[in-house]
């Protein structure tokens, strides 16, 4: 069988939790933040699991990280 390829847009964009789970960073938080709210801003700091709707598409993506 053959190698699969990486997508690597994906590579620089998750990373999975030891339990398996993929961590995300928030959008939005590059740049015009003076019309973001404050609460928005608070909210977005750090990373966050992806939905597991998504999840099943970006496994695809990582296939050698599961």
């Amino acid at each position: 069988m053959p190698k699969l390829k990486t997508r690597s847009a994906a590579k620089k964009r998750f990373n999975f939790t030891g339990s398996g789970k993929l961590k995300r960073n928030y959008a939005f938080k590059r740049h015009n933040l003076r019309k973001r709210s404050k609460s928005m801003k608070r909210k977005s700091r750090g990373t966050t699991i992806l939905k597991k709707s998504d999840f099943q598409t970006i496994r695809d993506y990582l296939p050698y990280n599961n």
